[in-house]
């Protein structure tokens, strides 16, 4: 089994594509041990001596949906794949911002979450403790975005340009190379293409 963190903030489409390879890898059976860890963007970009944007409630709005994610996941966990993968899809594909709770509901309740729990977490601002804890465990890593591996106590940034396909395998193919690689060649640093695929 192969096992590494895998940070997400719903805003990014880098993590979109990754993060439903991943779920469509963990479906089709793949043998991975994945904890899907909460990085802000916000907090990524704030300004030199900003309150952490966790405490800040200015950025309540911003934090929402990722509170709302580490929510379900620590507390419902046998529907957090799907809610994780929704929550993408109505951010990007379906183009919702995602950042009042009746917005969230609407994409969330279909799948049975208890949104009454998640209003009750997300109120008690624990969601938000997960999330500062999780963003200054990335720190030590100089995490800079999402989505961010964590193998063997090495992190590695990757931008994915597409979604999976039907092909189920490929993205299985696709998450156990990366993390393989990842495992057994932490002496490639960078490995980047200079254009866009065409």
């Amino acid at each position: 089994m192969q096992s590494f963190d895998l940070s997400f903030d719903y805003r990014c489409p880098f993590a979109k594509n990754m993060h439903l390879h991943v779920i469509t890898a963990l479906r089709a059976g793949a043998d991975l041990n994945v904890t899907f860890m909460p990085w802000s963007l916000s907090q990524g970009s704030r300004a030199d001596g900003a309150p952490d944007v966790w405490n800040d409630p200015a950025y309540d709005d911003d934090l929402l949906s990722l509170a709302v994610g580490i929510s379900i996941r620590d507390q419902q966990p046998e529907v957090f794949r799907d809610a994780h993968e929704a929550l993408f899809r109505a951010r990007h594909g379906g183009r919702k911002r995602l950042v009042t709770l009746d917005e969230i509901r609407d994409v969330l309740v279909p799948l049975g979450v208890d949104m009454l729990m998640v209003h009750e977490d997300v109120a008690s601002r624990r969601p938000h403790d997960v999330i500062a804890a999780s963003h200054k465990e990335f720190d030590r890593f100089e995490a800079f975005g999402v989505p961010t591996f964590v193998v063997n106590d090495q992190a590695t940034f990757v931008r994915y340009m597409t979604e999976p396909s039907d092909d189920a395998q490929a993205s299985v193919e696709l998450v156990t190379t990366l993390v393989t690689m990842m495992a057994s060649r932490p002496e490639l640093n960078e490995f980047k293409h200079t254009q866009l695929p065409a």
